[in-house]
């Protein structure tokens, strides 16, 4: 064994592929955000009145994932901060929430904690009332005269957690205070995001809407080669990785982030198989992985009600006594887990649509079967795959507290 860990060892002591691989890396900011031009200076446009103090409208952004929305709107916050900065003036006050990390924004307690933690301030992890939390966060925010701007990554999936009531007060606020003002620029990848929102919440939320459109391929290859100079050394990658990198990407809906996954991973898998090159097929062998993690990574974010509809169908298929699975099945098992586990029980037909959208994910298969005089229904088959199994299953039961 120890001969075998030396072996793994020196191979990686060797000659890297790597010059920098964090260039390759998510939370990675670069310094030039190619193919957003436009939507960049538009944003700039939006916020450049807090130069003077003013309260800026608030901005919805959508976009598929990947498109550079995070990216453009940091960059310009991070400009528009400097600034300010460099003429001695601290008015203006960037906070930003990833709205899918689940101790963060699961509940409207811990985003408005988070909020006031940016602020200086703390509030106890649980314990107090919802309003007084609120009272908390005006306290401290109106101590002075400032523009507070709160980004919300992901707010559609603080939505779907919680609900869009924590958006409407968050809007409504601006009338108690006296010297501080608030603007709100939210992030979905979710195109419809509005549609689903209530009518108050929409009229006070989308003073500024922006969509950024997918990058297509020739885009995601220029994206691609520029990050490629910095991530490796010279001659590593074969003639046409690039291009395939950028196919994947672009047929996932012009994903970037995706991209660039595709070309960090397939650098990792060849070198841990001792190739002196990143070749054709350590993308496919890249994709493949990427599809597994992915697919685990779902699974560990979807809100509770998910995971139990998906618990209740990865039951039934572990009980092997059935050939068929269909969606009353499931509902059923569903019923017996959330009585079981005291979670609220959703109605069928709220459950219907969990299953469409699994469906949609690519983690089950949904069938529509006519069953005669009995209507139609749904034949389920899942398609986590084997080698994520057990894991997957693992994650649910641990999240869930079963």
């Amino acid at each position: 064994m120890t001969a075998a860990l030396d072996k793994i060892f020196d191979s990686f002591a060797g000659r890297s592929l790597f010059k920098n691989k964090s260039v390759l890396q998510t939370n990675y900011t670069p310094e030039t955000i190619p193919h957003r031009d436009e939507q960049i200076e538009l944003v700039a446009s939006i916020l450049a009145p807090a130069l003077r103090g003013e309260r800026v409208s608030n901005l919805f952004v959508y976009g598929k994932t990947g498109t550079g929305k995070t990216l453009s709107i940091a960059y310009v916050s991070n400009e528009l901060s400097k600034r300010i900065k460099d003429e001695g003036n601290t008015s203006l006050k960037v906070i930003y929430i990833n709205c899918k990390l689940k101790k963060v924004a699961d509940t409207e307690y811990r985003i408005l904690a988070e909020l006031i933690h940016h602020l200086g301030g703390s509030v106890p992890s649980t314990g107090l009332p919802t309003d007084d939390v609120y009272n908390r966060f005006v306290d401290i925010i109106d101590q002075r005269k400032q523009l507070v701007l709160i980004v919300l990554d992901e707010v559609d999936q603080a939505v779907k957690k919680i609900s869009d009531g924590f958006l409407y007060t968050l809007t409504r606020l601006n009338s108690e205070l006296k010297q501080a003002q608030i603007s709100l620029i939210g992030i979905s990848n979710s195109l419809t995001f509005m549609d689903d929102l209530d009518p108050r919440v929409r009229s006070s939320l989308s003073e500024e809407e922006l969509v950024f459109p997918p990058y297509n391929a020739l885009q995601l290859q220029d994206i691609l080669k520029e990050r490629a100079s910095q991530a490796f050394n010279e001659n590593i990658l074969q003639e046409g990785v690039l291009a395939k990198c950028a196919a994947f990407a672009a047929r996932e809906h012009g994903d970037a982030r995706r991209a660039l996954d595709l070309l960090r991973v397939a650098g990792e898998l060849a070198e841990r198989v001792g190739s002196p090159r990143i070749e054709l097929k350590h993308i496919d062998e890249a994709n493949s992985k990427i599809e597994r993690d992915k697919m685990l990574d779902i699974i560990e974010n979807e809100p509770k009600q998910f995971q139990l509809v998906l618990y209740s169908i990865i039951c039934l298929f572990e009980n092997k006594s059935r050939e068929h699975i269909f969606t009353g099945d499931i509902y059923n098992k569903y019923q017996e887990i959330c009585e079981r586990s005291k979670n609220e029980v959703l109605t069928q037909r709220r459950v219907s649509d969990i299953i469409a959208e699994f469906d949609m994910l690519g983690i089950i298969n949904a069938q529509v079967i006519s069953k005669g005089r009995q209507g139609r229904t749904r034949e389920i088959k899942l398609m986590i795959p084997s080698s994520i199994f057990s894991r997957a299953r693992e994650i649910l039961v641990n999240s869930l507290e079963l």
